[in-house]
């Protein structure tokens, strides 16, 4: 039995391993098409967008090292020429296992924190997007901003919170940057269809699925939280954006089990065919840039009408279906 359990971790490294492997090279293969694509431009109007995803540490509980984060991040992404970035989920504030704390580490959108923020980030031609710990009412919101030069544009709250002292969001709002329609849906929400899928129908192309993730299991949250985002990718024909946080080991939880939890990172971008062509690998605190072309057209968007045509098609059937399990 020994001798199988060491076979079965030898395949999953050697698996990971292929994974990445393969990440990298589309990644570069990507790379490369872009840049045939900027050098054989015509005299048409620039038809890219610059995308990023800063995969960072949170300080827990720490506003103030949370916001010079996140302005490091912005200015990374000013001299990378980026059009808009995403941040982890629930960075401003921390992300916390009970409630109380969640509590004590949370403020209104409407706050002297929120608009620090504001301010301190309005010299930034860029479109970012950054989660935090929403008080609202008396009640707790798992919440992403979105700004850009000081301004507010908007706000998404998390459809499907792991813990249950968050409010689930019930809105699904969709942005514009220069021609490319957005949505955001939060980490868990990628492990359910009708987020994505709303976002899809609403005109979104491009997905932004901001994480923070500390997992006791590792390889096998790597394994599922991929394929998760793949179908997302495929099933809707858009790009989806995996960004993470890190956790370094000195942070780290344990869960009830005793077991180490860890945050590994592996943010990245998938396209509307279901191939990574963009990465922050393992455990790195770095920013992840992916140069989009609005133009490209994939092999599945001859199937963009499929999940209207799917939920006019099997939405009373699904409904009907719902009622007979209870």
């Amino acid at each position: 039995m020994f001798a199988n359990q060491t076979d079965r971790r030898v395949v999953t490294a050697v698996s990971i391993a292929v994974a990445i492997s393969v990440t990298m090279m589309a990644a570069m293969s990507e790379a490369a098409t872009n840049t045939n694509v900027r050098h054989n431009r015509d005299k048409r109007a620039d038809t890219s967008v610059r995308i990023g995803h800063y995969q960072c540490i949170c300080h827990q509980g720490d506003f103030e090292k949370n916001l010079q984060t996140v302005i490091h991040g912005l200015e990374l992404a000013a001299q990378a020429n980026l059009d808009i970035v995403s941040f982890p989920e629930s960075l401003l504030t921390g992300y916390f296992r009970d409630e109380k704390t969640a509590r004590k580490n949370s403020f209104p959108i409407d706050s002297p924190e929120i608009e620090k923020l504001l301010k301190e980030t309005a010299r930034f031609d860029i479109l970012y997007m950054v989660g935090f710990n929403e008080l609202r009412k008396g009640k707790l919101h798992n919440t992403i901003v979105v700004i850009e030069k000081g301004k507010l544009l908007g706000h998404y709250c998390k459809a499907f919170p792991i813990f249950r002292y968050f409010v689930p969001g019930r809105e699904f709002p969709v942005f514009e940057k220069k021609g490319l329609k957005f949505g955001i849906i939060i980490c868990a929400d990628g492990g359910y269809v009708e987020p994505a899928r709303i976002l899809a129908l609403k005109g979104a192309r491009f997905i932004f699925a901001p994480h923070f993730n500390s997992a006791a299991d590792p390889i096998e949250h790597f394994q599922v939280v991929r394929s998760d985002h793949i179908a997302r990718a495929i099933e809707n024909s858009v790009y989806f954006l995996r960004g993470n946080n890190i956790i370094r080991k000195k942070d780290s939880e344990k869960d009830a089990k005793g077991r180490l939890r860890y945050g590994y990172g592996d943010s990245y971008v998938i396209n509307p065919n279901g191939a990574i062509v963009a990465g922050a690998g393992l455990y790195n605190e770095t920013l992840m840039i992916y140069n989009l072309n609005l133009n490209k057209r994939h092999r599945s968007w001859y199937k963009r009408s499929r999940s209207l045509k799917s939920a006019k098609a099997l939405l009373g059937i699904l409904q009907e279906t719902i009622k007979e399990m209870k």
